[in-house]
């Protein structure tokens, strides 16, 4: 990780200083995004709880992303993501949420939305941001990246409403 990037530690610190709950959901990084934050001493706070919605089916009924969005839309999209945010948010009360959702690999992938398409959502106070990546690698390396990338667009959320 470069000295650029914020660290799972400054994001805490900061959201600590804040006083602002987070949540997670995730389905590509299958809890890594959550385990990154949750090893940050102090985190207990702060934290309500973590999905790991990797089936449409749990998105729908854990986090309230509607069938016609992931019929239209898909699984990885925007559009999702968006409505995994918002919705994780609505869901456990949290002040903060970071989702992701993706094509990690090495099978899956379409000419559409090839392996390594990654949607990332964050949500503070019912604003939120969703940011699209295309990562190269193996399957692990483009968890690893996501993972980087969902702890970036945290810090850059929080500190935007902070």
């Amino acid at each position: 990780m470069s000295k650029d990037n914020a660290t799972a530690e400054e994001v805490i610190k900061f959201l600590l200083e804040k006083d602002l709950t987070i949540t997670t959901a995730e389905s590509c990084t299958g809890g890594a995004v959550a385990a990154q934050l949750i090893s940050v001493a102090g985190i207990s706070k702060i934290y309500k709880e973590g999905f790991i919605t990797y089936s449409n089916e749990a998105k729908q009924k854990r986090l309230g992303v509607r069938v016609r969005t992931l019929n239209d839309f898909g699984a990885v999209s925007n559009e999702a993501a968006f409505e995994m945010a918002k919705g994780v948010c609505q869901k456990t009360g949290a002040d903060v949420s970071i989702v992701t959702t993706g094509v990690a690999g090495p099978d899956g992938g379409t000419e559409e939305k090839p392996v390594g398409l990654v949607y990332i959502g964050c949500c503070v106070k019912r604003r939120t941001k969703v940011v699209e990546k295309h990562f190269d690698g193996n399957r692990q390396d483009i968890r690893e990246q996501t993972v980087e990338a969902a702890i970036q667009l945290l810090m850059e959320c929080v500190q935007l409403e902070g």
